[in-house]
């Protein structure tokens, strides 16, 4: 007899304004794809989604603030409206 696996996904992002919302919206769809796909109970699922601050996240060799900030000056943390 084959044991059942409870399936856990772990989701991380960077911490940018997803709302509760948005982040109920993935926990739903992932769930619905893994009861399709793999046929795994709902009730079975497990998903965790982890908010990283830009500053703590990184590639290339710089943070993901940084990046940020030269791709889009007027966007980042603390830039001045200048209307």
């Amino acid at each position: 007899m084959q044991e059942a696996a409870m399936p856990f996904v772990s989701i991380r992002i960077t911490r940018e304004g997803t709302t509760a919302e948005q982040k109920a919206q993935v926990i739903k769809e992932v769930t619905e794809t893994l009861e399709r796909v793999l046929h795994k109970p709902p009730e079975w699922t497990h998903i965790a989604i982890e908010e990283v601050d830009t500053d703590n996240w990184g590639f290339g060799g710089r943070t993901t603030t940084e990046i940020r900030k030269q791709s889009n000056p007027a966007s980042a943390p603390g830039a001045q409206d200048s209307r």
